[in-house]
């Protein structure tokens, strides 16, 4: 561990930063070049692009492709130290953090940015038969239940000649759930046609739950209707005002309605971090912490909230918890920790009272293959979609992708996927055994489907 070496005479500043996500990141590579004593923590040992999760849940993707060792990235910096532990308690009087192992970390800064985690609203029941999609685990996670339906299907057809309705119901409607409704039915549709003799995968049914009037709400209302229309060329049903009232094995009730599904996919809400209430300030009803336009928590100008822990405010609205406004806070943090130093050294400490401000270059969402919506705000407007949309994504998430063998290997893996219909990370791994799968009410839809005609292996 660094010491607090000195310099000059004065004994050197040091920064914690909690949270090796976006902000996390960008934070110690900006504070990095500054002499500084800096310690990053996180509880995973790898940095995960999380808006390319998706592309690993439905086996584009391998998960080495969109994920790189925090140490590996941080190498190159002596003054930088990478502990992979948990914060659970902050001295925010004695400016000192207690981690998990027992171990203690003092701080002139601190900087946390442990970022968001999945909300059911009070059912966290749900958790185990509808996963959400925030990291590695749940990606890995969701690829063995959708590739893993098709597989009991292609058995049970050939011992039984018939099998459950290939129905995945993905409640929510924003970004995360229209990508895994896209992507579904593009590896359905495309990229396993060949692959099964009793089955046809491009039968399978998607069907978006949720629970607002509109789709990618935060999106303009143009870009939300070419949405809906690419998500029904691709053959993805959607339905709108529909509020989930119990997730169980093999099946989804809206209201009194009864919808079967052998997958549940969660992408209807999220919430702050529990670190955001361990803090001990103000949070909102997500969790997040409410701070200041140089991102301090009310009576502390050392600590910064950053990424989705925080509640920043903008023109009246909240500056949405996604990856562009993450990374620009922790870079903004840096900038203030710089100038703040430079300050106590007798420096003027010019900029130092300068406020945060997100830049919006606007937001994409892809919606499958040649599919995308994009409200582009720099460097100038427009609102695309299809496969202008599509190519500005994929230009867009491999630049902002960590470190070039991973921008190689995905442009790789993108081309030879586009260009042959073939994914090469299609991969079953750990339990084989599908909730609901099984279950009577599973069983009685069996029976009361009508068995298809075995015969030959279908061709």
């Amino acid at each position: 561990m660094v010491d607090g070496a000195t310099g000059g005479g004065l004994e050197r500043k040091r920064v914690v930063i909690i949270g090796g996500g976006f902000a996390g990141l960008n934070a110690a590579l900006s504070l990095a070049k500054l002499p500084l004593d800096i310690s990053l923590v996180d509880r995973r040992n790898h940095h995960t692009f999380q808006p390319l999760l998706y592309q690993v849940a439905l086996a584009v993707l391998s998960p080495a492709d969109i994920a790189q060792p925090i140490r590996s990235i941080l190498s190159s910096y002596p003054n930088v130290e990478v502990l992979m532990d948990e914060a659970v308690a902050f001295h925010i009087d004695e400016q000192r953090v207690e981690l998990k192992t027992g171990a203690q970390l003092e701080y002139d800064y601190l900087i946390v940015a442990t970022g968001s985690t999945h909300s059911y609203f009070g059912h966290d029941d749900w958790a185990k038969l509808a996963p959400g999609l925030k990291t590695i685990e749940d990606a890995t996670e969701i690829r063995r239940r959708v590739l893993l339906a098709f597989e009991l299907a292609e058995r049970q057809m050939q011992e039984t000649g018939g099998h459950p309705s290939l129905n995945f119901v993905i409640i929510g409607g924003g970004p995360t759930g229209v990508e895994l409704a896209g992507a579904i039915s593009d590896i359905a549709k495309l990229y396993m046609s060949n692959n099964f003799r009793h089955i046809d995968p491009s039968q399978a049914k998607v069907l978006i739950l949720e629970g607002s009037p509109n789709i990618l709400g935060m999106y303009p209302d143009d870009l939300q209707a070419k949405a809906r229309e690419q998500l029904n060329a691709l053959g993805v049903e959607l339905r709108v005002n529909a509020h989930v009232s119990d997730v169980q094995p093999g099946y989804v009730m809206v209201g009194d309605e009864r919808i079967n599904a052998v997958v549940t996919l969660w992408a209807a809400g999220v919430q702050a971090s529990p670190l955001g209430k361990l803090l001990g300030f103000e949070t909102d009803r997500k969790g997040c912490v409410l701070v200041d336009q140089h991102l301090n928590p009310p009576g502390h100008p050392e600590i910064f909230i950053c990424g989705d822990l925080a509640h920043v405010e903008q023109n009246g609205k909240q500056v949405p918890g996604v990856a562009q406004p993450a990374m620009q806070m922790g870079k903004y943090a840096a900038k203030r920790i710089s100038r703040l130093v430079a300050a106590d050294l007798g420096s003027d400490g010019t900029g130092k009272n300068e406020p945060f401000h997100y830049f919006d270059k606007g937001d994409m969402a892809t919606i499958g293959r040649k599919a995308a919506v994009a409200n582009i705000q720099w460097p100038f407007k427009g609102h695309w979609s299809g496969f202008p949309a599509w190519m500005t994504w994929l230009l867009v998430h491999i630049f902002f992708l960590i470190g070039f063998r991973n921008r190689l290997s995905v442009f790789r893996q993108w081309a030879w996927t586009y260009v042959t219909f073939k994914d090469s990370a299609r991969l079953i791994t750990g339990s084989q055994e599908l909730p609901g799968w099984n279950s009577s009410e599973t069983q009685q839809v069996h029976a009361g489907t009508e068995p298809l005609d075995l015969g030959s292996p279908k061709t």
